[in-house]
């Protein structure tokens, strides 16, 4: 696509049990665990701390939207309450919800090498382009991206998943693909995407 004219300062959710045991949430609805709102909370108050003026702008704009998905709407009003403003004060958008991992969802990665090892090992081979059975590539979670990045019309902030961060890495950040699908995207920091890069906050 042609460059991106705007910033997003994305977050991704905080911890879940779910990501502690190592398991695949994909699009499951699983809620934030202990550590992962205190992850919710700090990068809130890193932000506030860092970013204090990009944040009022932003919240001046209305500018802030997050997954519909239980752990990416209590990561936004954590982080928002140790911003000082509104919890709730934000909109959903149900395009950010995480890539699809269909029938691997809610296993582990030790499970699905008993279970689907061909599918692992043609994962491995092309992690952009694979889709588990009744889930989604990083190529097509990009095409379901593509039309909300296009609607945008100004900075935004954002809190959403891994799976998307690495979308936007490769779609606006500048990163090729094959590098982005085996990037770790922090939880508790902030990805700031601007002038076809990308660089952490926190």
């Amino acid at each position: 696509m042609a460059a991106f004219p705007y910033s997003i300062l994305f977050v991704r959710h905080g911890e879940t049990d779910s990501n502690a045991e190592g398991r695949l949430q994909g699009q499951r609805d699983t809620p934030l665990n202990p550590r992962g709102r205190e992850q919710a909370s700090a990068v809130g108050r890193s932000l506030r701390k860092l970013m204090s003026a990009e944040i009022e702008r932003l919240e001046t704009a209305e500018a802030f939207v997050a997954s519909p998905l239980t752990r990416t709407r209590q990561t936004m009003e954590l982080a928002r309450a140790a911003m000082d403003l509104p919890p709730r004060r934000y909109r959903v958008e149900s395009t950010l919800i995480e890539l699809s991992f269909g029938d691997w969802e809610g296993l582990a990665w030790s499970e699905i090498a008993v279970r689907d090892a061909s599918g692992l090992a043609a994962r491995e081979a092309d992690k952009w382009n694979f889709a588990p059975s009744n889930g989604e590539s990083y190529a097509e979670l990009c095409d379901r991206l593509r039309p909300w990045l296009a609607a945008l019309n100004g900075d935004c902030f954002v809190v959403s998943h891994g799976g998307v961060a690495r979308a936007l890495l490769t779609m606006i950040g500048g990163v090729d693909p094959a590098i982005a699908t085996g990037m770790n995207i922090w939880q508790g920091r902030a990805i700031v995407y601007e002038k076809g890069g990308y660089r952490w906050v926190g």
